[in-house]
């Protein structure tokens, strides 16, 4: 074990070691050493600590401190290269203060250098140069071991320009109230109010800053609301009348305007108008509509018998669109919930399916149903990002085989190099106006869904079969595919059929024909 001497004479501090039985006498050889700038302050701060203690038992305490103040004094005059962060462990671990140091610099060969005659001015100059350096957590430990306050306002917007929130929070801090009233000002004004909130709240300076607190939950609410996480911002509400009003007028914004009547329901809100009846003319006038695809029916299927007509009609139709949804989780590190609905839709016709309901009571019908539709060669299958769909349905449901393999599946995302603002940035560009997506993190566990859950989730599937056929009609390629050619939408078909276990059936499904899908009918 070595303790590093720089400049000091060698010296012997000898350790009674007691194992057992036997004892042992070991020694610390104080070695001269100039560059700590390799060794990490962890394995110096240990070294230190060995010698502190075992010196402290010995009646050597404050030896060790002299020593440890030379060393100290040497890293401040430059003679060694080190780690900024070993001197200020060696001020911790020993307890130096401005006293120690005078004391030691007048006994010392410091004595006749004149830079030692004023130690505290030229300790802030040593400290001056961490902070031209910006290294203002060193600087600011410094500081505050030291008692030193000369640095004030414009050093804490420096260090908050600089983005270094931990050492002006420190500075803030050891400064006292106006100083970290100034902080908290600065972040209100710089919108960082998650920080200023902290501060407030761990300062107790809700008397002088009895704002800080709504303004940072308002933040925190626009956030979820840009998201559309309306449950969650109204769980972070929690009934508070003023944080809900915000909530309400957020939702108004986002035209999310059936929230807005089931908050003034919930809360006995008055004053707002009744948005629901507005909300088709807004939705209207913004994004497509179901009527503009040409669907004609929304058909929710949680039944035995609707799950065999809902699949007859599917398997008499040559294209189909698929989406599935599930409750957002907004736990971190936690698994995301069961895929909770999957929409197929026809030309007509669009089907839910809840699958949660469907799995809980026919396990096996719903099995044999999806297995027809995903593996028959007959139907060609729309999706868009479809292969993280069914990631998350086999996750879900995982003893079901019918997500296992795919056949004649068509990504609509895999057709365009520049696949920017998702499906409804997609809808967009090739029909001209794009998807309400608002509702895209609603509670699709809730049952019965809501008629604006219905029509969002029907939208996203139907739309596939629309986008298909214009990309697949010639007179419209070029305006759609910015004048390129004509997109060969057979290329880009994939199926994952590597189950080992067939059965006949499906080996007689394969054999059957591949859709004949016009590209003018497409």
């Amino acid at each position: 074990m070595c303790l590093f001497e720089m400049g000091f004479e060698e010296k012997a501090i000898k350790l009674q070691v007691k194992e057992e039985k036997a004892c042992e006498t070991k020694k610390i050889c104080l070695h001269a050493f100039t560059d700590l700038t390799y060794v990490a302050p962890i394995v110096f701060l240990y070294l230190l600590k060995e010698c502190y203690v075992h010196a402290a038992t010995t009646g050597d305490s404050l030896e060790a401190k002299i020593i440890a103040v030379r060393l100290f004094l040497d890293i401040v005059e430059g003679s060694i290269d080190h780690d900024e962060r070993i001197a200020v462990k060696i001020l911790e671990v020993f307890d130096i203060k401005l006293t120690d140091i005078e004391k030691v610099a007048s006994q010392s060969k410091a004595k006749n250098d004149r830079r030692f005659h004023n130690v505290k001015a030229f300790l802030e100059q040593y400290i001056f140069g961490f902070i031209e350096s910006e290294s203002y957590m060193t600087a600011v430990n410094l500081l505050e071991h030291f008692s030193i306050r000369q640095s004030g306002e414009s050093f804490l917007v420096k260090m908050i320009e600089k983005k270094q929130f931990r050492a002006a929070e420190k500075w803030a801090t050891f400064m006292g109230k106006p100083m970290l009233s100034m902080l908290v000002q600065e972040y209100v004004d710089r919108n960082k109010l998650k920080n200023a909130y902290l501060i407030v709240k761990k300062n107790n300076l809700q008397q002088e800053f009895p704002d800080v607190h709504h303004k940072y939950k308002e933040s925190a609410l626009k956030k979820l609301a840009e998201k559309a996480c309306w449950d969650v911002a109204e769980a972070k509400a929690n009934g508070d009348r003023q944080l809900v009003d915000y909530l309400v007028y957020l939702a108004m914004e986002a035209g999310y305007l059936e929230k807005v009547d089931e908050l003034c329901n919930r809360y006995s809100l008055e004053g707002f108008p009744k948005a629901q009846e507005h909300e088709a003319i807004f939705l209207q006038h913004c994004f497509l509509n179901l009527n503009e695809l040409g669907v004609e029916d929304i058909i929710w299927v949680d039944e035995l018998n609707g799950l065999g007509k809902a699949t007859c009609h599917i398997e008499g139709s040559k294209v189909v669109g698929l989406d599935c949804e599930w409750k957002p989780n907004y736990v971190k590190g936690s698994k995301p919930n069961k895929v909770s609905i999957m929409q197929i839709a026809s030309d007509k016709k669009v089907f839910i399916l809840d699958l949660i309901k469907l799995y809980n009571d026919v396990p096996d019908v719903l099995d044999n149903c999806l297995t027809h539709i995903l593996r028959s060669p007959r139907i060609l299958k729309l999706g868009y990002n479809f292969h993280c769909d069914v990631k998350q349905l086999a996750q879900s449901y995982g003893d079901l085989e019918c997500f296992k393999c795919y056949n004649m599946l068509l990504d609509i995302q895999s057709m365009f190099e520049d696949p920017r603002g998702g499906l409804s940035g997609l809808a967009e560009k090739i029909l001209g106006a794009g998807l309400n997506k608002t509702r895209r993190n609603s509670n699709w566990e809730q049952r019965p869904l809501s008629q604006n859950q219905l029509e969002y989730a029907a939208l996203d599937a139907a739309v596939l079969i629309q986008i298909f056929y214009r990309v697949c009609d010639h007179s419209h390629a070029a305006d759609a595919l910015d004048g390129h050619n004509k997109i060969e939408w057979k290329s880009y078909i994939v199926s994952h059929m590597d189950n080992p276990r067939k059965s006949r059936k499906e080996s007689r499904l394969r054999k059957e024909p591949e859709p004949e899908v016009k590209d003018n009918e497409a």
